[in-house]
């Protein structure tokens, strides 16, 4: 008899609506053979799916069963495949009518005692299992949960295979779970307040500016003058997470299967910090079936990059197609693969390998060329794609004794979310959301210029041999600095805060 269930991969950052065919023949030797382009683990599901069935009590086909994953042109990895495989078994020697298995979606891991296990993606599951038609997803109860954020879905969490089977039959049904999304974005309980922080005001106001449009920033400064402090406190003035905001980030880190267990719903804006020596395929994401890189686990948050020229070139130069298109594209010999890539970048950086090029207090012990050399590492072309360049100076002996404490974190993100809400409601007919993200006709139509902030501009792109990218990262951060002010206009003090905070070198 044959048998057929569906159930779903993961492609990507999207699912793909998997049909698990299962026919049994009773006659011929004892054989269980998997076919549809299948990784090890789903070849593996033979032996727990015959174990989960005899230790649940079920019948174990004695003569040959085929499994068949179709379309056999997607590859299948994971375990999600142990449950759909188990009941079309069932199915298949008449245990279960078809009739009981239909319009509905069924994933899940099982272990040799029919239990159910955690499986990875199972938001972009439920998505495609909505938008197929389906009515109903049987998923492990770890991630009902998750499952529960897509509407119009009937979710039914399961334990064991047991259980599922006695539902199927009517023997006891299992009720659907009814469950309002838990949403309460909190604050970074692990960063440093503002106030915390002594001196470098000038830094703590960059930070503002890239905070309140998305911007990307560079420190750069002497060892201990504070730059990884400062941007470990950036998570403390940025707005809250949206709820679609939220469940955009965590269908990523459901996708990486880095889920925690304490809420199936991404809290917080990701801060993602990998050191230097993380590979191509660790910052943009890849292997032979691509996961998420920690670029697109920063979406909608920040990616921090501390000891900018000590990443390999190559890791950092695979940076500028993200920075630009907010999404990153891999591409495999079988097809491409998109992920989100949206975050602001956060780099800090010594000026030269001792540290202390520049300083008024220390003299620098590197040669001339071994400081071009180093400078050099990080390329032209990358750095025209940061929008905030900052000296972080070393703190006085005065300020680290002053009592006094500075603005906190909270004063600052309430500025930092007007600004947003403005952008928000500039934006609201358009596919951008902030102003780090405007194009080029945005600029036209949200950035005009007067006379004075014109001539202002051509000084600036002559002085400073500006790129037209670098211009229009000009004016987008004129925009935001406008919005911290209330501003409905560009006006020249907010072209002059932004022309401040480019480089004061040729580019």
């Amino acid at each position: 008899m044959l048998a057929k269930i569906y159930s779903c991969a993961v492609v990507g950052m999207e699912a793909a609506l998997i049909e698990v065919e299962v026919d049994h023949e009773n006659r011929g030797l004892r054989s269980f053979v998997i076919v549809g382009l299948p990784d090890t683990a789903v070849q593996e599901s033979r032996e727990r799916v015959q174990a989960a069935l005899k230790n649940s009590g079920l019948f174990v086909p004695r003569h040959r069963l085929t499994v068949n994953l179709a379309p056999a042109a997607i590859r299948k990895e994971g375990p999600a495949y142990d449950l759909p495989i188990a009941i079309g078994a069932l199915v298949a020697t008449e245990q279960l009518l078809p009739e009981q298995v239909a319009d509905v979606v069924i994933v899940g891991e099982l272990s040799l005692d029919g239990s159910l296990r955690h499986v990875r993606g199972v938001l972009p599951m439920a998505v495609a299992a909505r938008a197929a038609g389906f009515g109903k997803l049987f998923v492990p109860s770890s991630d009902a949960n998750q499952a529960a954020l897509v509407p119009d879905l009937q979710i039914f969490a399961v334990d064991t295979l047991t259980q599922l089977v006695e539902h199927l039959s009517g023997i006891t049904p299992i009720q659907p779970i009814t469950i309002t999304p838990y949403f309460q974005p909190q604050l970074p309980t692990n960063v440093c307040d503002f106030q915390e922080i002594r001196g470098q005001e000038h830094v703590k106001r960059a930070l503002e500016v890239a905070a309140a449009g998305a911007h990307n920033v560079l420190l750069s400064g002497p060892p201990g003058a504070g730059k990884t402090l400062l941007a470990r406190a950036l998570p403390g003035i940025l707005p809250s997470l949206s709820f679609t905001e939220a469940v955009d980030v965590t269908k990523v880190y459901s996708v990486a299967d880095q889920l925690g267990d304490s809420s199936p719903l991404v809290q917080n804006r990701p801060f993602r910090a990998p050191h230097h020596t993380i590979s191509h395929a660790g910052l943009v994401g890849g292997g032979n079936l691509p996961r998420p890189g920690e670029i697109s686990l920063a979406h909608r948050g920040v990616l921090f990059l501390d000891e900018l020229p000590e990443f390999s070139p190559r890791v950092l130069e695979v940076l500028r197609q993200p920075l630009e298109d907010k999404v990153v594209t891999i591409s495999r010999a079988n097809g491409s693969l998109t992920f989100p890539a949206n975050f602001m970048l956060c780099a800090a950086m010594n000026p030269c390998p001792c540290g202390y090029h520049g300083d008024p207090s220390k003299p620098c012990s590197c040669p001339p060329s071994l400081v071009t050399r180093y400078q050099k590492r990080i390329s032209g072309p990358l750095l025209d794609r940061i929008d905030i360049y900052v000296d972080v100076p070393r703190v006085d002996y005065a300020k680290l004794l002053e009592n006094r404490l500075a603005e906190n974190s909270t004063q600052v993100r309430t500025r930092v979310q007007a600004a947003r809400d403005l952008q928000q409601l500039r934006f609201a007919s358009a596919p951008v959301h902030t102003n780090a993200d405007m194009r080029p006709e945005d600029l036209r139509k949200y950035c005009p210029l007067d006379a004075g902030c014109n001539a202002l501009v051509r000084a600036a792109m002559q002085q400073l041999q500006l790129s037209a990218r670098a211009f229009h990262r000009v004016l987008k951060l004129a925009r935001t600095i406008a919005d911290l002010a209330q501003s409905a206009q560009i006006k020249q003090p907010h072209l002059a805060e932004a022309l401040q905070y480019r480089p004061r070198r040729s580019e």
